[in-house]
């Protein structure tokens, strides 16, 4: 099982540490924010996990298999989501204002914070995949549901470090120093990207609604 454990952990690694919604998140909080509501984003991302390895462990996979419409709406879902933070940050990006960390250390608070961390991994359906594909691919090395349930502590461990250091380097003071002086620049380039991975889950959730 340990052998598994590591090889498996290896890919979740290596997926957690790509771009993609998590990181945004945890990027754009850690630079608006601060240290302190960017490691709670951190906190409800490594929650999210659990929760996806505790529904793969019991079914997830065989359920996108037995009603593949499933993970297009997850799409839907997690589009919707990625777009309403995008929207977000375009408001940020066009109001302007005072850009200065401090004075916005508060704009989030603990609770908040992890909930976006959280809702971002439960609407994130590159999340679900992977964690569908770790499922199946413990499963079929011959462990039993108690033991792929295992596994999640192991990659919310992974996230929290890996997460963890991504919202320390983001709120560093030559980053907080650099988002103050192109704040709105800054806002911009989450809303893009939110906005664009949110655009892409919705187009690709209806083609899949419709096929």
């Amino acid at each position: 099982m340990i052998e598994a454990f590591l090889i498996t952990w290896l890919g979740v690694i290596a997926a957690q540490a790509s771009p993609g919604p998590n990181l945004v998140a945890v990027a754009s909080v850690a630079l608006g924010a601060g240290r302190r509501p960017a490691l709670w984003v951190v906190v409800g991302v490594a929650s999210g996990m659990l929760v996806w390895s505790l529904t793969t462990a019991f079914g997830l996979g065989a359920l996108l298999l037995a009603y593949p419409l499933s993970l297009g709406l997850m799409k839907l879902a997690g589009g919707g989501y990625l777009m309403f933070l995008a929207l977000r940050a375009a408001r940020a990006t066009w109001r302007g204002g005072d850009t200065r960390i401090g004075a916005r250390a508060e704009a989030i608070g603990d609770v908040a914070a992890w909930r976006r961390g959280f809702l971002v991994v439960l609407t994130n359906p590159k999340a679900a995949l992977m964690w569908a594909a770790v499922a199946t691919f413990l499963f079929g090395l011959g462990l039993s549901p108690l033991q792929v349930l295992a596994f999640g502590p192991v990659g919310a461990v992974s996230g929290l470090v890996i997460y963890g250091i991504y919202a320390v380097l983001f709120s560093t003071g030559l980053a907080t120093r650099t988002y103050a002086r192109f704040a709105r620049w800054v806002e911009g380039a989450f809303a893009a990207a939110f906005g664009a991975m949110g655009a892409t889950l919705l187009l690709s959730g209806l083609r899949d609604l419709r096929a």
